[in-house]
């Protein structure tokens, strides 16, 4: 670590009270530069008090904005995809049940990266985001299937059950795939590849544990929340 200070000379008619240091460090082997600011914190708390203010520069003040960013990308991502289905489904009750994938992916995500030792960093908040869109689709096609069940005059059990059964196969096959397509990132195959290791290892994690949890969930909370739909005897009859 190095250590240098700059204070202006002082002139004829003025003294300048203040000093600036710039501390600058390289990272140990294994970390990354989120660890790196978090211990320069750290550090800080512990020993500056309240007359002394720190800022951040070059790719430590670029991490801090990025991670800003990344959250608000975050929100505003699941905020689009809930007004789009809820504008798809004519109702806020089904995109909430679909949104509960979101949860379970992220949790399975955390899980992962936790298991393999990674961090949460810049790469792993991008796959997060990409989860959002990815998940939501099994969700989707379990409630549309349910739904039109319903239209034919099924009970929201019969309905939502049926649908899981027959929309299995289908939700099987895209969910590998995607997982399969993500997993030559999550090996760290190719030159500059460990850099990303983060990104695949939350891609599929999230896809394969909110798989397993999708299958189970989504039927239970279809049960509980969905709302009363009309089927097409009722609608014919409303027309007629």
């Amino acid at each position: 670590m190095t250590l240098s200070t700059n204070a202006n000379p002082p002139s004829l008619f003025h003294y300048n009270r203040y000093k600036s240091a710039t501390i600058s460090a390289s990272l140990a082997e294994g970390k990354t530069v989120g660890d790196g600011v978090k211990a320069m914190q750290a550090i800080s708390d512990k020993l500056l008090d309240d007359s002394f203010q720190t800022s951040l520069s070059g790719p430590s003040r670029d991490y801090a904005e990025s991670s800003s960013n990344i959250s608000f990308a975050f929100a505003l991502a699941l905020l689009l995809i809930f007004l789009i289905l809820a504008a798809q489904f004519e109702s806020f009750r089904d995109p909430f049940i679909i949104m509960i994938t979101v949860p379970l992916a992220m949790a399975g995500a955390i899980l992962s990266l936790f298991i393999f030792g990674q961090t949460l960093n810049i790469f792993s908040q991008i796959g997060m985001i990409t989860l959002i869109g990815l998940v939501t689709k099994n969700g989707i096609l379990i409630v549309e299937f349910a739904n039109q069940k319903r239209a034919q005059g099924l009970t929201k059990f019969q309905a939502v059950l049926e649908a899981s059964a027959q929309r299995l196969r289908p939700i099987l096959m895209t969910s590998l795939a995607t997982s399969l397509g993500a997993l030559p990132i999550a090996l760290s195959l190719g030159e500059a590849a460990s850099s990303r290791v983060s990104l695949g290892i939350v891609i599929v994690g999230g896809l394969l544990f909110s798989l397993i949890l999708t299958l189970f969930v989504i039927p239970v909370m279809y049960t509980i929340i969905a709302g009363k739909h009309k089927s097409k005897e009722e609608i014919d009859n409303q027309f007629n």
